[in-house]
Order: C-alpha cells, then structure tokens, then sequence
C-alpha cells in the first residue's frame, strides 16, 4: 500500500505522529483504538507494531483490520512488557484518562527510548473563557461533559513539561496544535495559553548504564 492510499483516513494529528516515528521502528501504541494508526505505521514506515485496547469494540475493530493488538488494562498490565522492548511508545489521547499517570509514564519510560504522547492542554485559551463564565469546557480534545468523562486527570503544558522533567525524560520535540489538532505555529509561540493539545516526542534514559533510573 502507498502511503496516501491510507493517509487520507487519519486525522492530522494521527499524520504528525505518523512523521514522527522512525521506519522500522518496534512500536508499542497503548490505547490504540481501531488500531488505525499503528496499522498505517505497519503499512507504510516498515514498523513491527503491538496494540494494546481494553475497549472491547476498539480491540474487535482493530483484530478484524489484522492489526496485532492485545487486550490489556493500561492501568494495571504493562509490567507483561520486557525492558528496552521497543523503540518508540505511543500515548494518544489516553494520559488524561488513566488512573495512575506516574506508573503509566514510569512503565513507558521503562519499555521504550522514543516516547510520544498526545495531550489535551486544559488550560487552553477557550478552556480558561469557559471556566471564568461558569463552565467546564468542552471542546475538540475534550468533547466529554463533566459527567460522562472518562477523563482523570487534568494538566496544561507547563504541568507536563514539568512532570517529564521529574521522570528525566528528555524532550526531543514539542508540536503544538490548535484547538481543532492541526499544527499551529501561533501556538507555537504561548503553548500553555495558545495551544488545544501538544504532541511531545521524549528520550528515555532508562536503559543507558550508569543513570541509576529506577522507577519500579
């Protein structure tokens, strides 16, 4: 398959991170949905992917594409995953809604060097307005009402910069994207205030000898 036979049925912010993983690359995509993006991955850069879903109707969609996917709970089985066991970890999307961020950032760290997360930044402008007119937002990166959210955790990007600093990750790169997830170079310029969510690619550190990682 060439790849804009597939490409046209990514979102934007699916085609960034597409452009982001290096060909060839083992792949591990945690919270992976239909698997459309690590099957364009397998198809078009050369990667060996794994999938992990808990949604039942995601994994059903992604098995029936023949995507290779597994059938895990993020928050509690990633332990299963060997050390150094694959070259780049993708969370997209999913940080906000897992119960415990720090182990979830913690295991990435230990199965992959290259990790790339995708995450709604609450603080976004249009978040802010709605929240000072008596309101909780809801938006293009967090459609979900304040009461049928599956969302745990809320941050804006100077909170997860911060927090991939606790963890000595290292920020290769930074896309910001507007609040309709195409890449915005105004937001660029102010991410905590101008930008809807960010694409971060980070180094991990944890297999290098001598840097006394341990997150276990």
């Amino acid at each position: 398959m060439h790849e804009g036979d597939d490409a046209v049925t990514l979102r934007p912010d699916q085609r960034i991170i597409t452009s982001l993983v290096p060909s060839h690359s083992r792949v591990l995509d945690l919270g992976c949905g239909d698997g459309s993006l690590l099957r364009h991955l397998i198809t078009t850069r050369d990667c060996l992917g794994t999938g992990v879903e808990l949604d039942q109707s995601s994994l059903a969609t992604a098995m029936s594409a023949g995507v290779p996917v597994l059938g895990m709970d993020l928050n509690e089985d990633l332990g299963e995953f060997h050390d150094d066991s694959y070259d780049v970890v993708i969370l997209s999307q999913t940080l906000q809604a897992v119960v415990s961020p720090d182990v979830v950032l913690a295991e990435m760290a230990r199965i992959g060097t290259l990790l790339i997360l995708l995450v709604p930044n609450f603080v976004y402008w249009r978040n802010r307005l709605k929240i000072i007119g008596g309101r909780m937002p809801a938006s293009h990166d967090l459609p979900y009402s304040w009461h049928d959210t599956p969302n745990q955790s809320y941050s804006g990007v100077a909170d997860l910069e911060d927090w991939f600093a606790e963890f000595d990750l290292e920020i290769v790169k930074r896309v910001c994207l507007d609040g309709r997830g195409r890449p915005s170079r105004v937001a660029s310029a102010a991410p905590n205030l101008l930008a809807g969510s960010t694409i971060h690619v980070l180094r991990s550190h944890w297999a290098e000898p001598g840097t006394g990682r341990s997150h276990s």
